[in-house]
């Protein structure tokens, strides 16, 4: 296999808006490679959908990103801050302007779910005092779950929810501090595809509507599709077809793809370049 179809490294930013960036960052556990130089940046209104086998990285990388494992070599960069000398408290601030979706939706299931869209308004310092000092957690967590329509469900428990159901309760509690970072490891996984569509288009809708950095690990090649060639109207509150000029940000597609192998980018490009890639593993994720 050839090492990189593509120059795996984005382009550099056109504007100061570069939300996260990685230089050459690796990784690895008790002898293991887990990330392998691995360079990109993302920029407000982008998104970065990461593709790869099992074991080859994804998660990892959204781990560094968070700041929950540190890296051995490069340097991470987060709303343009050099994350190298960060302390936990440090961390727990950054994080506050970070948004999160686990796999399958990591709620806590001993809270309802308005306790659980809460939980990052009142556990993270800086949002919590916006949202206290303005009486507003209630309707903060409201706005969240009516964002992916299911105000309905304050008073449930998780276990009384679907899995697609639980999914967007999810997003709810990532969007609820209306970050401009977020990070959605595996959002469809185990979902039906009306459900998986649904969940992808909540994700757009959040994209958009805020000017959202997205970074998104995924197995469906369906997900990045929809990332890359529509968008959402505010105007009519549909998603559609994004025109020409639509899919761009700052002269580059507002979508690139990546695909990880043992802990490197063995490619990164549009959807175009991922389609003509003629490297085997790199095709297996193009279609």
């Amino acid at each position: 296999m050839e090492r990189v179809e593509h120059e795996a490294q984005s382009p550099p930013a056109a504007n100061q808006d570069v939300v996260l960036r990685f230089e050459n960052v690796s990784l690895s556990f008790y002898g293991a490679v887990a990330l392998d130089h691995v360079s990109f940046e993302l920029s407000a209104g982008e998104t970065r959908v990461i593709y790869g086998v099992a074991g080859s990285g994804k998660t990892t990388l959204l781990k560094a990103a968070l700041g929950l494992v540190k890296p051995d070599s490069g340097k991470i960069f987060v709303f343009g801050e050099d994350t190298a000398r960060f302390n936990e408290a440090a961390w727990f601030r950054v994080r506050a302007r970070m948004g999160v979706l686990f796999q399958e939706g990591g709620l806590f299931d001993s809270m309802t779910i308005a306790e659980n869209v809460a939980y990052p308004l009142v556990n993270q310092q800086a949002a919590s005092e916006r949202a206290r000092q303005n009486g507003q957690v209630a309707e903060r967590v409201r706005e969240a779950l009516r964002f992916v329509e299911l105000e309905s469900t304050l008073d449930k428990f998780p276990s009384e929810l679907s899995g697609g159901m639980r999914r967007r309760v999810g997003i709810a509690r990532a969007i609820v501090t209306e970050p401009p970072l977020l990070l959605y490891d595996s959002p469809t996984a185990g979902l039906d595809p009306i459900t998986a569509n649904t969940i992808i288009n909540l994700i757009l809708k959040e994209r958009d509507l805020r000017n959202a950095a997205t970074l998104m690990v995924t197995h469906r090649f369906q997900d990045g599709h929809l990332m890359a060639n529509f968008r959402y109207n505010p105007t009519n509150g549909q998603i559609e077809r994004a025109a020409s000029d639509g899919s761009q940000v700052n002269g580059r597609q507002k979508t690139q793809f990546f695909v990880m192998t043992e802990g490197r980018l063995a490619f990164a490009g549009t959807q175009d370049e991922l389609k003509a890639a003629r490297d085997p593993y790199v095709q297996r994720f193009s279609k």
